[in-house]
């Protein structure tokens, strides 16, 4: 394998278990840092810090853990670079904050897997009127105009269409946990 081949494999290793931890570390960053603008900046730089550092992370252990200890020391970082005399969290409950964060990634990947599962499973229609709603953040007039259906009509169908999901989210989360 090459030098540029290489590099590629860890861009990519890199990329996929940042998309994983990145939730998870902005929900961390989020809520021990009031600002939102700070926060958003915070964010930015333990992801360009975890990509630097990539080379140092042990894939024998959960890259989240390892992004979660790189982002509590840059919180404490903020907090002593902001001339604050004080942390306005204690270094314990950071690193509580941390386990706890990780530990739900876990019921999240799982919960996600179950949507996943759930929405191959819906007609082709009714995932496109998802689409419409969710990922182009149509609006139900516009979704109605677009397919010749009324606004109220649309709702309901999105209604409908969300306790179908979430009844099957529950089941197949039930039938996993079974298991």
């Amino acid at each position: 394998m090459n030098r540029d081949q290489s590099e590629n494999d860890r861009r990519e290793a890199f990329t996929q278990h940042w998309m994983a931890a990145e939730p998870s570390v902005s929900a961390y960053v989020f809520a021990v840092i009031s600002s939102f603008h700070d926060a958003e900046d915070l964010v930015q730089q333990i992801a360009q810090e975890t990509a630097r550092r990539f080379d140092q992370y042990d894939p024998e252990r959960p890259f989240l853990g390892w992004a979660l200890w790189i982002t509590k020391s840059r919180v404490i970082d903020f907090y002593r670079q902001s001339s604050r005399d004080r942390l306005v969290f204690s270094d314990e409950l950071l690193s509580r904050l941390g386990e706890v964060i990780a530990s739900r990634e876990a019921g999240r990947n799982t919960r996600r897997e179950a949507l996943e599962h759930c929405l191959d499973k819906l007609p082709e229609q009714s995932r496109k009127l998802l689409d419409l709603r969710y990922v182009e953040n149509a609006s139900s007039d516009r979704i109605a105009k677009s397919i010749g259906s009324t606004s109220a009509s649309i709702r309901v169908t999105l209604t409908r269409l969300r306790d179908r999901l979430a009844a099957c989210v529950q089941q197949r989360l039930a039938m996993e946990e079974a298991r």
